[in-house]
């Protein structure tokens, strides 16, 4: 799987993320401070990340900063991303089975790097549902992303 890491500071949890993906088998493309050259600020670091999964470049992504929010606020203004900040295996788990998340953001100030690797089985080892219920909630949310009201 093809994914786009973006960090918004060099910090020992990214680059243990990068490690961690790249264990697993990932193709990783980092973004942001993991970059040498890069704009390391956290908008455009998550956004860049972001827009590698809605354009198709990359099968999902994990955006960083301090708190893990301001990546998911920049992702989640990417039309066809589903950012979810995980600080916990369950949440991450959710995101993935109930949500159909195809972005996880994390917080560098409070991932561990045993929580990061519980975080990442839950997030991979989780599959979108299939119930009728959770389909419609994730197709509502993308006519968000087209500014449609509700039918």
């Amino acid at each position: 799987m093809r994914i786009s890491v973006s960090s918004d500071m060099d910090e020992p949890v990214a680059r243990a993320l990068v490690v961690e993906l790249r264990g697993r088998g990932h193709e990783v493309v980092a973004h942001g401070a993991l970059r040498p050259g890069d704009d390391p600020q956290w908008a455009v670091c998550s956004e860049v990340a972001a827009r590698a999964v809605a354009d198709g470049v990359a099968d999902q992504a994990v955006v960083c900063c301090w708190t893990g929010t301001g990546a998911s606020i920049a992702a989640n203004k990417v039309p066809g991303v589903r950012a979810a900040l995980c600080a916990d295996a369950y949440t991450a788990d959710g995101a993935r089975r109930w949500n159909d998340a195809n972005v996880l953001a994390l917080s560098l100030r409070l991932t561990s790097e045993p929580l990061l690797k519980e975080i990442l089985d839950a997030w991979f080892a989780a599959e979108p549902s299939a119930d009728a219920e959770d389909r419609e909630n994730v197709a509502r949310v993308g006519r968000l992303d087209l500014d449609k009201p509700a039918p």
